[in-house]
C-alpha cells in the first residue's frame, strides 16, 4: 500500500473511527423512525399538566418504547429471511433517519412548551419556564439509555442461552427456548424481588406512618366524639392517622349555625382504624357499637362512608352534607388499609371489598330493623377505590326489598364494573364523560357545573349520583388505549379536557398511565382531586335537600376557601 493510501486509510479512521461503524450497523432503522415518532408523539398534552421531569419519564419510555417496537419489526423481518440492505447503504440510512429525528426532536420539544402551558391555563396553573424542554429532553434521554441497558442485558442473556442450547435443540427452537428462559428470570427478579421488595417495604413505611399522631391533632374531650375518652375506639391506637385527620376535622355547631341558624347540631363522625381490632368483622362490629353509644341511628341522615386505600377519607366531600341538613348527620368509615389506593389494588384489591361488604352488613343489617319512619335516611359515599368498594358492598338482590336512599361516588376507578356498565348502556346521545342513564330516574352523573336536573326526569326512591370529571385519569384510563381511541376523546370532549389531546396507538395508553400516577397532583377541581363546592349540588340531589340559589352560592364560596 503506499503512503498516500495509508494516510488515507488513517485519515478516514480518525474522522470515522470503526467504533462509530459499530454503532451504525447495530442501529434498527425502524427503531429510531418508530423512537422518534413515539417521543414526539408523548409530548403532545393528556389529561393532567406535566412537570419536566414527569415528562421526562414519559417520554423517555416511548422512545424506548418505540425503539423496542422497531427492533422487533426488523428482527421480524430478518427472521422471515427477507432482503436487506448492506452494510454501507445501512449506515448512510441510520444517517438520514438520524439527521431526520434530530430535526423532529427539536420541532416537538420546542412546541411542547405550549401544548403544557395550553392545558395549564385550562385549569388555571402558572406556565412552565422555558428551561422545560430542555430539562425533560435531558431527563428522557437518561431514562432511554436506562432502558436500553436494561434491553441489551436481556438480549446478552438470550445469546448466552441460546449458544448453550445448541448442542442439543435446532437453531431456531434454542433462540425460543432462549427467550423464554430469559423472560422467566427477569420477570423472577421484577415480581419475586423487586416489586416484593418494594411492597413489603412500602407495607412497613406506611404502617408506621399511620400510627403516626396526625399534625396539629388533639384528642377530643366531648364524649359524643370517637377517640374521646368515653369513646370505644382509643384515640393512640384505634383511629391511626387518617381516623384522627377525619374526626378532627369535623365542623363544629357555630360554623354549621352560620349557615342554618339556632337548629345546628355538631355533627358525628366516627371511624374505626385497623388497628382498633384483629379481624374485619371485629372492626365491624366495633363500627356498630361506637355508632350506638353516640347515637348516630338518631340522626336524620346516615352516611357509610367507604376510605380509600390509605384510610383517608376526603373532609371536602362530608362537610356539604353536613351543612347541607344542619349536622343532624352520623357519618361512619372502617379502615381496611394503609397503603395508597394503587398500592392497595395491587398487593390487596379483595381486602377493601371484603371489609365494605361486612361494615355494611352489619350497618345495614342494624338499620333495616329499625322502623321505617323512626330510622335515618341511609347513604353510602365513596372517593376513587373508595367507590369501587363501597359499590361492591351491597348485594343488589340482598337490599332490593328494603333499600337504602341513596349513593354518591365520586371518581370512580376504571375497574368499577358496576360504573363501566352503566356508561356502556348510556343514552346514545350523551358523551362518556357525562353519560344519561335511562330514564334518569336511579342514576345520574354530574362534574364540575350541575348537571343534575333533567328536564323531564324524575327520581325514583332511590338516588344514585357519580361525580366525576372529564379529566379524571383514575376514571378514564383505558389499557384499549393501547390500540384503540377512547370514547371519552370524541366530540364533545369534556370542559376540562384539552382540545390538543390526541390519539395515538400505545402512547395515548403510556399517557394515560403516567395521568394515574399523577392524578392527584391536579389543581383542585381537576383530574382526580375532587372540589367540596362540586359536592354540594350532587348531595342535594342525592339527599333531595332544597335550599335557596343564594344560600348555596354562599356555602359553596365557604368551602371553597
Amino acid at each position: 500500500m503506499s503512503v498516500v493510501a495509508r494516510l488515507q486509510t488513517r485519515l478516514r479512521r480518525f474522522i470515522w473511527p470503526g467504533w462509530a461503524t459499530r454503532i451504525l450497523g447495530s442501529l434498527s432503522i425502524p427503531g429510531l423512525i418508530l423512537a422518534t415518532l413515539f417521543f414526539a408523539a408523548s409530548l403532545t398534552p393528556s389529561l393532567i399538566p406535566r412537570t419536566d421531569d414527569v415528562q421526562g419519564i414519559l417520554s423517555g419510555l416511548s422512545l424506548a418504547a418505540g425503539y423496542g417496537l422497531g427492533v422487533f419489526f426488523h428482527w421480524l423481518w430478518s427472521y422471515l429471511e427477507l432482503p436487506e440492505f448492506g452494510e454501507r447503504t445501512h449506515n448512510t440510512l441510520v444517517i438520514i433517519a438520524g439527521g431526520g429525528a434530530v430535526l423532529i426532536v427539536l420541532a416537538f420539544l420546542w412546541q411542547a412548551t405550549e401544548w403544557q402551558n395550553n392545558i395549564r391555563e385550562l385549569m388555571e396553573q402558572d406556565p412552565v419556564d422555558g428551561g422545560f424542554p430542555i430539562r425533560l429532553g435531558l431527563i428522557a434521554a437518561a431514562v432511554f439509555a436506562a432502558t436500553l441497558a436494561v434491553g441489551r442485558l436481556f438480549q446478552l442473556l438470550v445469546r448466552f442461552l441460546a449458544l448453550r442450547l445448541r448442542r442439543f435443540v435446532p437453531r431456531r427452537l434454542s433462540n425460543v427456548i432462549g427467550v423464554l428462559v430469559a423472560a422467566g428470570v427477569f420477570w423472577a427478579v421484577i415480581d419475586g424481588v423487586i416489586l416484593e421488595y418494594g411492597l413489603r417495604t412500602a407495607d412497613r413505611s406506611f404502617q408506621q406512618f399511620d400510627v403516626r399522631e396526625h399534625p396539629g391533632a388533639e384528642q377530643p374531650t366531648e364524649a359524643f366524639r370517637t377517640g374521646s375518652p368515653a369513646s370505644l375506639v382509643s384515640w393512640d391506637q384505634g383511629l391511626g392517622r387518617q381516623g384522627q385527620r377525619f374526626v378532627g376535622q369535623a365542623p363544629d355547631r357555630a360554623a354549621i349555625a352560620d349557615f342554618v341558624g339556632d337548629t345546628a347540631q355538631a355533627p358525628l363522625r366516627v371511624y374505626v382504624g385497623l388497628n382498633a381490632a384483629e379481624t374485619i368483622e371485629e372492626r365491624a362490629r366495633l363500627a356498630l357499637q361506637e355508632m350506638l353509644r353516640v347515637g348516630a341511628f338518631e340522626r336524620s341522615v346516615l352516611v357509610l362512608a367507604t376510605p380509600t386505600g390509605r384510610g383517608w377519607v376526603d373532609n371536602r366531600a362530608i362537610q356539604p352534607v353536613e351543612f347541607l341538613h344542619g349536622g343532624d348527620v352520623a357519618t361512619v368509615a372502617v379502615q381496611y388499609s394503609y397503603l395508597p389506593s394503587w398500592l392497595s389494588l395491587m398487593a390487596e384489591s379483595e381486602y377493601g371489598r371484603e371489609t365494605a361488604q361486612a361494615v355494611f352488613a352489619e350497618i345495614y343489617g342494624y338499620w333495616k330493623q329499625l322502623p321505617a319512619d323512626a330510622r335515618p335516611q341511609l347513604y353510602l359515599y365513596g372517593l376513587s377505590l373508595g367507590a369501587l368498594n363501597s359499590e361492591r358492598a351491597a348485594d343488589l338482590y340482598d337490599v332490593i326489598g328494603d333499600p337504602f336512599t341513596g349513593a354518591l361516588w365520586a371518581g370512580p376507578p376504571f375497574r368499577s364494573e358496576t360504573w363501566r356498565d352503566i356508561v356502556r348502556q348510556r343514552q346514545p346521545d350523551s358523551p362518556a364523560w357525562l353519560p344519561r342513564f335511562r330514564d334518569s330516574s336511579v342514576v345520574r352523573f354530574t362534574n364540575q357545573e350541575n348537571h343534575l336536573d333533567i328536564p323531564g326526569a324524575a327520581w325514583g326512591p332511590m338516588r344514585i349520583v357519580y361525580l366525576q370529571y372529564a379529566s379524571d385519569p383514575i376514571t378514564f384510563f383505558e389499557p384499549q388505549a393501547l390500540y384503540r381511541k377512547p370514547e371519552w376523546m370524541q366530540a364533545p370532549r369534556g370542559p376540562d379536557v384539552s382540545p390538543d389531546l390526541t390519539w395515538y396507538p400505545v402512547i395515548t395508553m403510556l399517557q394515560l398511565a403516567v395521568d394515574v400516577a399523577i392524578g392527584d397532583a391536579a389543581p383542585r377541581g381537576y383530574g382526580h382531586v375532587y372540589a367540596a363546592e362540586h359536592y354540594v349540588d350532587a348531595w342535594q340531589a342525592v339527599t333531595a335537600t332544597e335550599w335557596p340559589e343564594d344560600d348555596i352560592a354562599w356555602l359553596k364560596r365557604q368551602l371553597a376557601d
